[in-house]
């Protein structure tokens, strides 16, 4: 096995990666139906690795090599995986880098965790997903089956397998939208989004950085870059981005 396990009293158990370094933590937090062996993840392990700071990847419950089943969760569940795996596994100020799904995972731990976000950095970031990219733009025979079924299928451009989308994860999206109410983010936040997304329009960026009450919170705009965000010259920006919010702060 390749991972390590964190078993949670309600049966849980969640895969990761834990690279002990000095702080503050850097954690990585994963996207829609994505593992912690992406190359965003593994890459900001080695570049973590290289200064010496403590480094987090995980799957969440019905991802990767965590337990349970995909379909059984929704956003709630997935955050209060997070939170359990910095909490348990870390220690001291945390920077959590969000990447599409795991932007809007990273806004909600920054409103449950307070002091203990020193720092947050969205990479395509997707807040609210659920409701705005897809209900939202579901037809009125795929709003029907997921009504009548429970359940819906459409096409992934990111694996041979579709995307499943289920009731609960909509009904559960509304219970944790952070676009519609006061989000006060006090410490350091870096946007990072490319033009050419083509999952998460720009727009959503924008919304984000004019609704947040940030003292310090800035977008950068890439030209040209996709929804993955992972060429060399993105990945060198997410770490120069994680540098920022780090604010220098080191500590053995």
């Amino acid at each position: 096995m390749d991972h390590e396990t964190l078993e949670l009293p309600d049966g849980r158990r969640i895969a990761y990666h834990r690279t002990p370094g000095k702080g503050p933590w850097v954690v990585f937090l994963g996207g829609f139906r994505s593992d912690m062996t992406g190359t965003k993840a593994t890459w900001l392990e080695d570049w973590a690795r290289r200064r010496g700071q403590g480094f987090l990847r995980f799957d969440y419950t019905g991802h990767g090599a965590s337990s349970g089943r995909f379909a059984d969760g929704a956003i709630g569940d997935w955050a209060s995986d997070a939170e359990a795996a910095i909490t348990r596994l870390t220690d001291g100020p945390r920077v959590v880098v969000g990447s599409s799904m795991g932007g809007w995972i990273a806004l909600l731990l920054a409103r449950r965790m307070g002091e203990g976000i020193a720092g947050l950095v969205g990479v395509a970031a997707a807040p609210d997903f659920t409701e705005d990219l897809m209900w939202a733009r579901f037809d009125e025979g795929k709003r029907r089956d997921l009504e009548e079924q429970g359940f819906m299928t459409e096409p992934s451009d990111y694996s041979d397998e579709p995307d499943l989308v289920t009731r609960r994860l909509i009904e559960d999206g509304r219970e944790h939208l952070v676009l519609r109410t006061p989000l006060d983010l006090p410490m350091p936040v870096r946007l990072l989004h490319g033009t050419a997304d083509a999952d998460v329009p720009v727009s959503v960026a924008l919304r984000l950085l004019d609704h947040a009450d940030a003292p310090d919170m800035r977008l950068t705009l890439v030209k040209g870059a996709d929804h993955r965000f992972s060429t060399p010259e993105c990945l060198a920006m997410i770490g120069e981005a994680v540098e920022e919010v780090s604010g220098g702060r080191n500590t053995p």
